[in-house]
């Protein structure tokens, strides 16, 4: 069972706060909550008695970092267990399993099915979402391109029929956090309508979409780049297709996948640069062998072989998700793409709690917010995560 931080005071790290980073910083932490966020106090509410010694329910935290938790909104499962299959307690070990690398909200994604199967699912998961473990659903397919279908399969796909997209929100009670969708095949433009007046995310994604086609879907209230430049056409000079709508655009948010396969550094570079650290959003896109191991797993209906850590189908050799978490993620952009630590903050907590709805509770570290923070030591690994006041990782100290 999790302990609970209850009244603890977090001291001595550098605190990224939403204003950016505090040297030896602070943040204290009540029951489930953060109550103070900020510079260490110089003499009331010092955390050293008069000896110099640390106060009871202090933890020193000298040369480590505390960041937000970590907000995943595409994520297909981790631990071995699927989030399209499993059952609760298989979707509970993979929430489980992206928590202790640092992910303390995660959206559960769908693969493409059977429209039946994927409303029956989506009943299933809305009642996780309900009781907390889940922060809300992702439709990924099945109104996604068959020229650019990547790890879904193409027996299985359909054309957005506004009618079949509200069936899955209305399986869902609510819960529908974005559906992911090829806004350039029939009824594409409908359903983005659809999804706004129901204030569902419309990401544009696993498209054959124009550069035009792109922008009209914008233009209708589309908000989300699905893992750009990935299941969609390459920039052209004379064709730039989706990926220059998707990064010119202020209005849309692009998600990343920093994992050394699917984005080569200078891709990545490219979209920080164009976009700006206020339009990113890591995600994992993770398949059941996050944090697994190697080997043959399901995708859906499809076979994936993992291989030294790269999901591809077993049939073709697409790749077929990721096996990333977030902590791995982080710790990339920070020492291979040599990001500023504030901007890969926004990119992988505060811009997606925004886009989900949920920044009022999470995504920075503010006082009244969940206590959800994760503690990296100064080689940016996990040391410690708490999620709602309560150590799903429990920090070692002196380590």
């Amino acid at each position: 069972m999790a302990a609970r931080a209850e009244s603890t005071v977090l001291a001595g790290a550098r605190v990224v706060l939403p204003t950016g980073i505090v040297e030896n910083g602070r943040v204290s932490v009540e029951g489930g909550r953060i109550t103070e966020a900020g510079p260490a106090a110089s003499s009331v509410g010092d955390t050293t008695g008069s000896s110099g010694a640390t106060a009871p329910g202090t933890l020193d935290l000298t040369g480590h970092w505390v960041v937000p938790g970590f907000v995943d909104m595409h994520n297909h499962g981790g631990g071995g267990a699927s989030f399209t299959s499993g059952g609760a307690d298989d979707v509970l070990k993979g929430v489980r399993t992206h928590q202790e690398h640092g992910t303390t909200t995660l959206v559960a994604s769908t693969v493409t099915g059977e429209m039946d199967f994927l409303a029956q699912r989506a009943g299933f998961l809305s009642e996780l979402v309900e009781q907390g473990d889940l922060a809300g659903i992702h439709f990924e397919g099945p109104f996604i391109s068959p020229c650019r279908k990547g790890a879904h399969s193409e027996a299985l796909l359909r054309d957005p029929d506004p009618a079949e997209v509200r069936k899955l929100l209305d399986a869902a009670r609510g819960t529908a956090r974005m559906v992911t969708l090829a806004t350039e095949l029939p009824g594409g433009i409908d359903s983005v309508r659809l999804l706004v007046e129901h204030g569902v995310i419309a990401a544009i994604g696993h498209t054959d979409a124009t550069y035009e086609q792109t922008v009209e879907a914008i233009d209708a209230g589309a908000t989300v780049a699905t893992h750009l430049f990935n299941a969609m056409p390459p920039l052209g000079h004379r064709a730039p297709g989706p990926i220059a709508a998707l990064l010119e655009d202020e209005r849309i948010t692009v998600e990343l996948i920093n994992d050394g396969t699917h984005l080569h550094p200078a891709a990545l570079e490219l979209a920080f640069h164009r976009a700006g650290a206020g339009r990113v959003a890591f995600i994992t896109d993770a398949m059941d062998a996050a944090g697994f191991g190697d080997g043959v797993y399901q995708l859906g209906p499809l076979e994936v072989e993992v291989k030294d850590g790269v999901a591809r189908l077993a049939v073709g050799g697409s790749i077929a998700g990721s096996t990333l978490t977030l902590d791995t993620a982080f710790r990339r952009a920070a020492t291979i793409d040599r990001l500023p630590v504030t901007d890969i903050v926004r990119a992988i907590s505060a811009n997606p709690a925004k886009l989900l709805g949920v920044d009022d509770r999470v995504g920075s570290l503010e006082a009244g917010k969940d206590a959800d923070l994760v503690i990296l030591d100064a080689d940016f690994a996990i040391a410690g995560v708490l999620r709602k006041g309560e150590w799903v990782v429990e920090p070692q100290p002196g380590r």
